[in-house]
């Protein structure tokens, strides 16, 4: 069921400047944050997380989300009148490893193409299936082996592929802090998870490519690092920082090394399993939220943006103060994207291929969500910045579609173009908000 709001959101009085031709504009989701139908697919890491009180700011749980797995073709119709080229969604292995769970992702797919929305699967965001562990390097064959069942199914449809999502974020909340699943509080003996993750990814590009597919990247989260001062216990503090959530996860891929002092931590042949991780790539993913502002450790634990980081890290993390920031607690600063993307340039060269913002977007309240506006605005306008100083930019998706199970927040955070009525689950009505008919406007002056 969907329910418009009357707004014309025809963005901003000043424009937002001319992208170069073919730029894929997008939104995203996952499986796990917005398919539910969780009875018809085999049990996920996050389905064991969720029902262990506690664990959910809300008690929720992601059994029913959006009610995407009954209601896509009303999802896959509100996406033909947003007027996007493309739709990033991923695909859940517990449901692959299900009977009929392929079905579902093959009527997707049809309907997407009979609604001229190129489909974008990620094969792994975070949904891992309960009888598999990423601290096991088996886990990385069994990936591979799931990727090449899809890619034959789906890949007569399918020619833009993304292998993870944010496999940082996954080692770090699931396996190092435990606040998102597995639950797992093992600090920097999460290590191997990172390894495994990032060897996951270069068995699955050589899976791919041995199906024939030709437009392959990943999703990485990526931000700027920002010293709490110019004293240098903050500065070593950020460089340490900046090395454990941003290098660790893009150095191996585009330079075929991990940063210095890291490899010797890592489990196995690292120097053959370096040359699988490194298979060249035809996008590099970002996804993009906020810069990071880092000082030398406290002594204490920190309590910052819903996550305890504990005292005995060699880091602690700062607010960045003087900016907005989104009803999550988030700060806004678009510049940071910019920042970003001509850093990533000035490091990696020739070596970094063709990016892709893969998500970007912010947690707000409210149908006339003018605070979601000004903040894709102001991020496009940022893009757009870095495609003039020379990066290679060639798309954005918008995170994200729908108002969705936030992971450890349950329902409370809302990032969706749409809303969702979680309080009326007879219906789950989606409506339009404000920045739906904006992002709109915004694509037909982009064509």
């Amino acid at each position: 069921m969907i329910r418009r709001m009357a707004t014309d959101a025809r963005g901003a009085t000043n424009p937002i400047p001319q992208f170069p031709a073919g730029f894929l504009w997008g939104v995203s989701t996952s499986a796990h944050q917005i398919e539910g139908a969780a009875h018809t697919r085999e049990a996920s890491v996050w389905d064991a997380f969720t029902a262990e009180p506690g664990r959910v700011k809300d008690g929720s749980t992601a059994a029913v989300a959006c009610d995407h797995y009954h209601r896509y073709r009303e999802d896959v119709a509100l996406l033909a009148d947003l007027g996007v080229d493309a739709y990033r969604f991923s695909i859940s292995w517990p449901r692959v490893n299900s009977p009929g769970g392929l079905d579902f992702y093959d009527r997707l797919v049809d309907e997407l193409v009979a609604a001229g929305v190129r489909p974008v699967p990620t094969l792994f965001h975070w949904d891992l299936p309960v009888s598999l562990d990423w601290l096991d390097r088996d886990t990385a064959a069994r990936f591979a082996e799931h990727v090449s069942v899809v890619a034959d199914r789906l890949g007569d449809r399918v020619n833009k592929w993304i292998t993870l999502n944010e496999p940082a974020e996954h080692t770090l909340l699931g396996h190092a802090l435990g606040a998102h699943a597995p639950g797992k509080q093992l600090l920097f003996d999460a290590l191997p998870v990172a390894h495994h993750q990032l060897l996951a990814h270069g068995l699955a590009v050589r899976a791919l490519r041995a199906a024939g597919a030709t437009d392959i990247g990943i999703a990485n989260s990526h931000g700027p690092t920002w010293p709490a001062s110019e004293e240098a216990a903050d500065v070593e503090a950020a460089e340490f920082y900046d090395v454990l959530l941003n290098r660790l996860f893009s150095d191996p891929l585009l330079l075929g090394e991990y940063p210095a002092g890291l490899g010797e931590l890592m489990p196995g042949d690292v120097e053959s399993d370096l040359k699988v991780i490194s298979e060249p790539l035809d996008f590099y993913g970002i996804n993009y939220y906020a810069p990071t502002r880092v000082g030398a450790p406290e002594g204490t634990d920190i309590e910052f943006g819903g996550l305890t980081i504990p005292a005995e890290l060699p880091f602690s993390v700062r607010q960045i103060e003087e900016v907005p920031v989104t009803d999550f607690g988030w700060p806004v600063v678009p510049e940071g994207l910019t920042e970003l993307l001509t850093g990533f340039r000035d490091r990696y060269g020739d070596r970094l291929p063709p990016v892709v913002i893969t998500e970007n977007g912010c947690s707000y309240e409210g149908l006339d969500d003018q605070d979601r506006i000004a903040y894709l605005d102001g991020h496009i306008r940022a893009l757009h910045k870095a495609v003039e100083a020379g990066v290679d930019v060639r798309g954005y998706f918008v995170w994200s579609l729908l108002d969705n199970f936030e992971w450890a927040e349950g329902y409370a955070r809302r990032f969706g173009l749409v809303h969702v009525d979680f309080a009326d689950p007879a219906t789950l009505a989606r409506t339009p908000k404000a920045s739906y008919g904006w992002f709109q406007e915004l694509l037909r002056t982009q064509r």
